[in-house]
This record gives structure tokens, C-alpha cells and sequence, in this order.
């Protein structure tokens, strides 16, 4: 990784890598890929402590994608991050490929397969549980998606995380408010986070969440301490990136015809050209 790239270069240049990966493979979970882009790009880049060169060091941060659906944005970052070669990424989704729909451990790099939903943050709290007894200095994050927070296992989860005083322990929410059968407040209503979220135990940090820059401080600024797990509620947009996936349910999963597939990487090119030339002249 070249730490003189932008973070928002290297968010833009993911989100093409994940369009051409659901463009061949012929479908993919591409909304909410996108939507938790700057989310990866901040920790993978930035903010976590971790070395495709050494994958099982004691020490390092852990991370476990809990919204196992959108394992093309994971795969695009471990990719980029020196974990497999991006060549590889065209490979998703062929038969005999083992880059699967959902994430498992035969790629370098995942903590653990994920993808009935709802399982994510036990595990993280297991493993925060693990490296605190150990008195290692690392911290474990969860990304977990808002529809996800209907399933009651998160909230067991919560509760642990607080009863064991877990300030290792960071739950991400990629709050897009959507999932696959429309907005997530009329499916099942989870308005009010922060203060649900708070009545569990936890300190909450609300932010917006496609800004990577802005997400790489927050993440660097939750050191362990005080004795409480953390919750960032990344405020995100559902299809970021591409206009017309953009705060859309339908693109939650979908093929993307070639044409698409040429709009799309056309637009994001031209965020890139807009956002550097803004750049040149301040």
C-alpha cells in the first residue's frame, strides 16, 4: 500500500474494482458494497493495525465483516491491501473460484466466513474477550449492517460487550437505511440508535460515513480505554458513488450490464478528476 495515495483515490478506485467484479460475475450485493467502501478504505488503509506479510500476528487488529453479503468491497480491500492480487478479483463469482458470495477463510486475510446475519459481533466480542485476558494491545472492529440490527443476537452480543467492560471491541453500522426489501424503518423500525445502542452500555459516535478521511480520525481517535465498547453509526448512502445505484433498494443485489458497468467506472473517474484538480488549486 502507498500511504502518499488519497484515501478518497483509494475508495474511488475500489468502487470501479467492485463494479467490474458484479459486472462479470453477473450479480453481486453491490449496493451495499459500495456503500461501506470508505468504511474498508479508512481501516484498511489507515486506521487498523495489520500485515498481509504476517496474518496471524498476536497483536494485530481483527476485523469481521458480520454483513457477510457485501464481501465484494472486502475482497477489493484485502486485494488492494498486498493480501492477493487484484488480477484475482476478476475471478469472482466463476465456478471452482474460491472468492465466494460471502466471505470465508481460504482467503488470506478473513477472520472468519460470515454470512447468516446477525453473528458478526459475538464473535468479535469473543475475540476482544481473548485478547484483553491476554493483555494485548489491538482492537477488534465489526462491520454490521443496519437491516442486520433486527436480529436479536446482536443485542445479546451488546450486552456482553458492556458486562465485560470491552473497550477493544468497535461495532461499525453501515447505516445506508435500506435492505433488500425496502427502507430499513419500514421493515423493522430501528430509528433512535444511538440511543438504543446507549441504553445497552455502549458509547456511541455518530458520523458521516463516506468520507474516508473523516472516518480515519474517528477510528484513531478510539483507543482502548474507559472500559466501554465503542459504536460508530456511519451515516452512509446505499450505491455511493454511482447516480443511478444511489438510495436505491433494487441495487441492493443486481447484475450490471456492460453499459452500466461503463457509466459507472465513467462517473467515479470523473469524481477523481473533479476532486484533484479541487486539490491543485487550494
Amino acid at each position: 500500500m502507498n500511504e502518499n495515495i488519497p484515501l478518497s483515490r483509494t475508495a474511488a478506485e475500489i468502487r470501479k474494482n467492485i463494479v467490474r467484479m458484479v459486472t462479470r460475475a453477473g450479480g453481486g450485493h453491490i449496493g451495499g458494497s459500495l456503500s461501506s467502501v470508505d468504511i474498508l478504505t479508512a481501516l484498511f488503509f489507515h486506521s487498523m493495525r495489520h500485515d498481509p506479510a504476517n496474518l496471524r500476528a498476536p497483536d494485530r487488529d481483527k476485523f469481521i465483516l458480520s454483513k457477510g453479503h457485501s464481501v465484494e468491497a472486502y475482497y477489493c480491500a484485502l486485494a488492494r491491501s498486498g493480501y492477493f492480487p487484484e488480477a484475482r478479483l476478476l475471478d469472482y463469482g466463476v465456478f471452482g473460484s474460491e472468492l465466494y458470495g460471502h466471505p470465508t477463510k481460504k482467503i488470506p486475510g478473513i477472520e472468519m466466513p460470515t454470512g447468516a446475519l446477525g453473528h458478526g459481533l459475538s464473535v468479535g466480542v469473543g475475540i476482544a474477550i481473548g485478547d484483553k485476558r491476554d493483555e494485548r494491545d489491538c482492537r477488534s472492529f465489526v462491520l454490521m449492517g443496519d437491516g442486520e440490527l433486527a436480529e436479536g443476537s446482536v443485542w445479546e452480543a451488546a450486552m456482553a460487550g458492556a458486562h465485560y467492560g470491552l473497550d477493544n471491541l468497535i461495532a461499525i453500522i453501515d447505516y445506508n437505511k435500506l435492505q433488500i426489501s425496502g427502507q430499513v424503518d419500514k421493515v423493522m423500525r430501528s430509528s433512535d440508535l444511538g440511543e438504543k445502542w446507549r441504553s445497552f452500555g455502549w458509547d456511541v459516535i455518530e458520523t458521516e460515513g463516506n468520507d474516508p478521511d473523516s472516518l480515519a480520525r474517528v477510528f484513531d481517535s478510539l483507543k482502548p480505554a474507559g472500559g466501554m465498547p465503542r459504536v460508530v453509526i456511519a451515516h452512509t448512502t446505499k450505491g455511493k458513488g454511482v447516480s443511478f445505484m444511489e438510495n436505491l433498494a433494487v441495487w441492493h443485489h443486481k447484475s450490471t450490464s456492460e453499459d452500466e458497468c461503463d457509466r459507472a467506472i465513467a462517473e467515479i473517474d470523473e469524481a477523481i478528476a473533479r476532486s484533484e484538480n479541487c486539490g491543485a488549486g487550494s
